[in-house]
């Protein structure tokens, strides 16, 4: 059963539209479970009614005019209950609701099971019978599976199958992915095709059909030539029936063949990538259901001759430098910082990728750019996206293709707001960050990327409160010199001298790859990353050292912090390395003072030993995304349990409160540098906890400056003792978005969110 699991689910993935998805679901079903009926029913979002979509076994005119509300039949049980529902004689049921169109009076057992996506009901799956009989425990286990499984693929056939009904400008769809860095705006779709990807060659309509297929027939050529010299070069050193595969190889590109088939799809109105695209993931979907071996290998053959021939089409059609709309919305499976370089900056308004994290590289630089990014977004049909008009919203991870008249007019009301509030913001940046009532709370700024920023940040900010080490690493490919390191470490500390800058020691690991120097392991964020790996590897750390304390020489503002400690001896083994480094500089006659060193506190276990970390260090700075992921046991960059990942949950908050007064009770200096402190509802928790400063990417200090210099430090300790004493993340939110309003500072918050459906709550932080 398991092979016919796997069919079923591959089939309907890889089906081209919703309907072709949801036709092919009950026809497989059907077959597979020997059934007389196959039904699914898909939840209507804009009626909250489940309708009757695809059937094999009840009248097919049934089809779209029968549907019920959640409790309301049979059907709707199941949705209500959200579980299976197993009867002999479902007639007899008295939830039973007869609908006459669809003669299901013929039948008498009756099975249903909830499609269920991310804790949300998207449809019930139905097998019907003639005798009376209940399906056996076998038979239920089994499409109690099926519906699991095809749920993901259900879901992401629901979007597409929305999208690709899109006619013009009318109606819109909506995508969810893993909010990367805030903002909202509007633009085009740019999409970037990744080279010789069948997956993500976008559907186009090509301008001169004889060019297409003639540039076809040349792509095709050059592979059959790559082929016939292949066949040559290898001649003496395979057997004659290998051999004959190539032989193989020719016969598949012929004329006859594949040639003719994609000729024909471009005559039917598809550019040749795309047609391409489409007959050759026919052939694979046809030979890897067969039951033949020897057919089912040919899948892979197809698939590598496909991408052979879309190599040479995507490079025929490089005719030129890309033009990028005014507004674009870069779009695609991954983006790296190199494609993100490529486009002009007065051009790109937001980022979207398939895969990716808020922490990966490009997350970091489009936050410290702010430019609203949105990343994890797996349901996203990228071939029908090129040049859609779109809503980008980087506070909830939303992108909205082809929005509807007044959801637009909603956002770019919203946008305009935004801009409004920067240019009033802007007026007291160069003002101190001092409460009402006299308390000064230090406002630092994460940074690490591009310098071009520091002449006008040096006098708004009270230092660098993280300077990420790890970038200069990530772009390159080796280990920068000491030499590297060194000029590019005294540029930032020169750069905001004499305030004071802490740089942390390579950290790298969990999502967080050199490419020259990769991690692969099974659950990277509890594998080999930030200090481990530098600690194992004391050649790299003392190299960083090194060029740290060079770059310090004659400044004496720099702060060394080390990451992921979760150990009394990895400080004690690092510290060793920092007096080292110092004798063997003054061995060269570099005289430079030992610095500041600290921890992060973003592993649990560190939280339990400050009194211990307190006697070898000279600072504590809380990493609160990485703690928080760890006292949450959730990986934020995960879409399916994103929505768990709360810096404002019970557990962290009491966790950072209990950790500033011990630190205070340690004489121990504490900042926070995660994201919680870039929200001003989050400072203003941790203003009132007593934390010793905040630091930040640069396009949230206005906000947080603004909602310090406008609430007392007795008013935001007021609101600690409140929210500590609420049991739940949604009750502190909306806890908080009411403290926000009778303060008058609600317009410092991310923009409420549009949908009828969502709570005041859910915008008080952006999580």
């Amino acid at each position: 059963m398991l092979e016919v699991l796997r069919r079923i689910v591959q089939e309907v993935n890889g089906a081209r539209s919703l309907d072709a998805a949801l036709a092919t679901m009950v026809l497989r079903i059907r077959k597979a479970m020997k059934t007389d009926v196959c039904s699914v029913y898909l939840l209507a979002p804009e009626t909250d009614r489940f309708v009757l979509k695809d059937t094999i076994g009840l009248r097919s005119s049934s089809v779209g005019q029968v549907s019920m509300a959640r409790g309301e039949g049979l059907v709707g049980m199941v949705a209500l209950r959200e579980e299976p529902l197993n009867l002999e004689d479902a007639p007899a049921h008295p939830q039973f609701r007869y609908f006459e169109e669809t003669g299901e009076e013929r039948f008498s057992s009756f099975l249903g099971v909830p499609i269920i996506h991310q804790r949300r009901v998207l449809g019930v799956l139905v097998i019907q019978q003639h005798e009376k009989r209940r399906f056996d425990e076998g038979e239920e286990a089994f499409l109690v599976t099926l519906g699991a499984q095809l749920a993901g693929v259900l879901a992401h056939a629901l979007a597409t199958g929305a999208l690709g009904k899109l006619a013009g400008t009318s109606g819109q769809a909506t995508f969810k992915g893993v909010a990367g860095s805030p903002g909202v705006v509007i633009g085009k779709a740019f999409v970037l095709s990744p080279p010789a990807d069948l997956d993500s060659v976008p559907d186009l309509i090509p301008t001169d059909i004889d060019f297409e297929i003639a540039r076809l027939k040349e792509a095709i050529n050059a592979v059959r030539e790559e082929i016939r010299v292949a066949a040559e070069r290898l001649a003496s050193r395979i057997s004659t029936q290998e051999h004959a595969l190539f032989e193989v190889y020719q016969q598949m590109l012929g004329d006859a063949a594949l040639g003719q088939e994609v000729e024909k799809r471009i005559r039917e109105g598809q550019w040749a990538p795309a047609a391409l695209a489409d007959i050759v993931r026919r052939h694979v979907q046809y030979l890897e259901r067969v039951d033949d071996d020897y057919l089912r290998e040919r899948a892979a053959d197809i698939r590598d001759l496909g991408r052979r021939v879309l190599a040479h089409l995507q490079e025929e059609g490089d005719s030129g430098p890309i033009e990028y709309p005014e507004n674009t919305i870069l779009i695609g499976h991954e983006i790296s910082p190199a494609t993100l370089g490529e486009v002009p900056r007065e051009r790109l308004k937001g980022l979207v990728a398939v895969s990716g994290s808020s922490t990966s590289h490009v997350a970091i630089l489009a936050r410290a750019m702010g430019i609203p990014t949105v990343l994890g977004m797996v349901d996203l049909p990228l071939s029908r996206l090129g040049g859609a008009p779109v809503i980008l919203d980087g506070h909830r991870g939303r992108l909205v293709v082809r929005p509807e008249h007044e959801l637009s007019v909603h956002y770019s009301r919203l946008i305009a707001e935004e801009q409004a509030l920067s240019v009033l913001l802007e007026q007291e940046q160069d003002l101190p960050s001092v409460t009402p009532d006299g308390h000064v709370m230090p406002l630092m700024v994460n940074t690490g990327l591009a310098l071009d920023a520091v002449a006008s940040l040096k006098t708004r900010v009270g230092g660098v409160g993280l300077y990420r080490t790890e970038v200069p690493f990530m772009m390159n490919d080796r280990f920068p010199s000491e030499q590297e390191q060194a000029r590019l470490y005294r540029e930032q500390l020169a750069g905001f001298a004499p305030l004071p800058v802490t740089m942390r020691t390579l950290d790298i690991g969990g999502d967080k790859d050199l490419p020259y120097f990769p991690i692969k392991e099974a659950n990277p964020f509890l594998g080999w990353r930030g200090i481990r790996v530098t600690l194992d590897h004391p050649e790299v750390l003392m190299v960083q050292l090194r060029a740290m304390l060079r770059a310090a020489e004659g400044l004496d503002n720099l702060r060394i912090m080390l990451p992921m400690v979760s150990g009394i001896e990895e400080v004690d083994a690092a510290l060793a390395l920092v007096n080292r480094a110092l004798i063997e500089l003054a061995e060269d006659g570099v005289n430079v003072s030992r610095p500041s060193v600290g921890v992060m506190i973003e592993v649990p276990a560190a939280l339990y030993q400050l009194e211990a970390l307190a006697t070898r260090v000279d600072f504590f700075s809380v990493g609160s995304n990485d703690l928080t992921q760890y006292l949450l046991a959730v990986d934020r960059n995960n879409p399916r349990v994103a929505s768990l990942y709360d810096a404002c949950h019970p557990a962290v908050l009491r966790a950072l409160a209990r950790l500033a007064e011990e630190s205070k009770a340690l004489g121990m200096p504490v900042s926070v540098c995660g994201e919680l402190a870039g929200d001003p509802a989050g400072a203003l928790l941790l203003l009132g906890m007593g934390f010793d400063g905040l630091s930040m990417n640069a396009p949230s200090l206005p906000r947080v400056r603004a909602a310090i210099r406008r609430v007392s430090l007795a008013a935001a300790q007021g609101l600690v003792s409140e929210v500590l004493c609420q049991p739940t993340a949604n009750q502190v939110h909306g806890l908080l978005l009411e403290r926000m309003q009778a303060w008058e500072l609600a317009h410092l918050l991310p923009p409420r969110d549009h949908t009828p459906d969502a709570s005041a709550a859910q915008a008080a932080v952006s999580r």
